[in-house]
């Protein structure tokens, strides 16, 4: 498994014979209430992981790639182990945090559902914990993303707050009042899925229309090489830029071209911005929030983007000129928002684990002292 510091590629392979952080000297949970936690974030490609402090600052973060088995859950399960006890050797952790890509239960325990992953009603939370001997926490990425926003990043001070990230797809989370809305089953956020244009694109989802189809990394990367595909003269800069294989145009590239004044390229992002400002408009309307932070890998386009968005959102508003209108911002924590806030939501789970430890320890001593007498 090769792994990736922050700082560099690690020389020396670990052994892989996995061990419980469980039998390591720890400070008490009792008297540490800002300790350190490990997020991590899992996509299709990555597994990155980072011990994060009570102030949202990563103190170090490792990476490796998704195991090319990942279809077992049992590998990535060793993945995420192995990636927890590397940062322990370093780094007194308490409690772990897993923003996964999927739909997480209520509880946030299961992941009912991932699509990158063979991950069907898997109970990872407790499978990990067992390993682990600390507190584990499994939520939504999106979630977790907009967590570490609203606490750190472009969301601070919002008590009303939707985030939206624009990926492959585009995925989304709920905050209200300093709570993460999950839903009745714990899969809301799934704004990607909203039918915007009936009888549209097909979307892997089984529908078709959906808001990602029109305004997501897969549509952008979609319209370009259809484009070039069609040898239009528009896209002959892209088509040289790569060489002539036009399956090796990217969201990036497209990014890059358009901020160096590529007018298909800039047209291109101005089209998924103008969706983007709908589908927010739409959102604002059922949702009504003080705020929208937009992140994801699309979001690098910045106001090639947003500014787009930004008008779209103002000519679709409902009742636009008589209602207070929602800010709408870019993320500021880039692509390690989901391990921030996972760890950050692991630090509320050690800490009522540890209130729960204390009631245990004064429920032990109250029996001690009535046997004595």
């Amino acid at each position: 498994m090769s792994m990736y510091r922050d700082r560099g590629h690690r020389g020396s392979a670990r052994a892989t014979v996995l061990r419980t952080v469980g039998t390591r000297e720890r400070r008490s949970l009792l008297t540490a209430p800002r300790v350190p936690t490990v997020g991590i974030d899992i996509g299709g490609t990555k597994v990155m992981a980072g011990v994060v402090d009570a102030d949202g600052a990563i103190l170090e973060k490792v990476r490796t790639e998704t195991p090319d088995k990942s279809k077992s859950p049992r590998v990535v399960e060793d993945t995420i182990t192995e990636l927890v006890l590397d940062l322990s050797d370093r780094h007194d952790v308490h409690a772990v945090g897993i923003g996964a890509a999927g739909w997480v239960d209520a509880d946030r325990s299961k992941v009912l559902f991932a699509p990158h992953l063979n991950w069907r009603n898997e109970p990872l939370r407790d499978r990990l914990a067992g390993r682990l001997a600390v507190p584990v926490m499994v939520d939504n990425d999106a979630n977790t993303a907009a967590w570490a926003e609203w606490r750190f990043g472009a969301g601070r001070g919002q008590d009303h707050l939707v985030m939206i990230t624009l990926g492959t797809g585009i995925g989304g989370a709920i905050l209200e009042d300093g709570a993460v809305k999950r839903g009745k089953y714990g899969v809301a956020g799934e704004f990607g899925h909203m039918q915007v244009v009936p009888g549209g694109h097909r979307c892997p989802c089984g529908n078709r229309g959906c808001w990602e189809q029109y305004s997501s990394g897969n549509a952008l990367v979609r319209e370009a090489r259809e484009l070039a595909a069609a040898d239009s003269p528009v896209a002959y800069n892209i088509i040289e830029r790569v060489g002539g294989r036009i399956g090796d145009i990217t969201g990036p590239l497209i990014t890059e071209l358009a901020r160096e004044g590529d007018a298909m390229c800039v047209e291109l992002l101005q089209e998924i911005g103008q969706w983007l400002g709908v589908g927010i408009a739409n959102l604002a309307a059922a949702l009504d929030p003080s705020g929208f932070v937009i992140g994801g890998g699309v979001s690098a386009a910045d106001d090639l983007l947003i500014g787009p968005a930004r008008d779209a959102f103002r000519r679709h508003l409902t009742g636009r000129g008589y209602r207070p209108e929602a800010t709408i911002a870019k993320a500021q924590l880039g692509p390690e928002a989901g391990m921030v806030g996972a760890a950050d939501l692991a630090r509320l789970v050690a800490r009522r684990f540890r209130r729960a430890n204390r009631r245990r320890v004064e429920r032990y001593e109250r029996y001690e002292r009535a046997g004595r007498r």
